[in-house]
């Protein structure tokens, strides 16, 4: 493959199969959050912290049904950015659960281990993620580059 070929590959807009999973994606935030909000809106005299709960659930499957909108709707290459996004909002969803959790247990007075070990894991998993993100967008740029200094 020459260069030229090589930018017309990284040049190009999201595949078709990202394309779908990204559909199918603001699909579930959008049908988990409807699902959520009728459930919420079905139960009277709910809990605050319930309340809370649910309203938090609706905003993160909201956000994912944006971000799959946002991401479908892009002609241009993305070079790994929706990646990063979609790591960004994976870390944001786990400060959220994790903020709540931690206010639901002191209110109890009781702090669960394996509420720590769950939280834990998931924020381990969350900087993964988006730091492997990260890392593959920088690659991409810099071989992008690369080639685009090529005569």
């Amino acid at each position: 493959m020459t260069p030229e070929d090589l930018l017309k590959r990284l040049d190009a807009p999201l595949s078709l199969r990202k394309r779908v999973g990204y559909v199918i994606l603001a699909l579930a935030g959008l049908a988990g959050s409807g699902l959520i909000a009728l459930l919420w809106a079905t139960e009277p005299g709910l809990p605050p912290r319930t309340v809370v709960a649910f309203a938090v659930l609706v905003a993160i499957g909201l956000c994912w049904a944006a971000f799959g909108g946002w991401a479908v709707t892009r002609r241009t290459p993305m070079f790994a950015r929706d990646r990063v996004v979609a790591g960004w909002l994976g870390l944001s969803a786990w400060l959220l659960f994790t903020v709540g959790a931690l206010v639901i247990t002191t209110l109890r007075h009781k702090l669960e281990p394996s509420l720590i070990v769950v939280v834990l894991a998931l924020g381990v998993l969350a900087i993964v993620n988006l730091r492997a993100a990260r890392r593959k967008r920088t690659a991409l740029l810099r071989r992008k580059e690369e080639l685009s200094r090529l005569p």
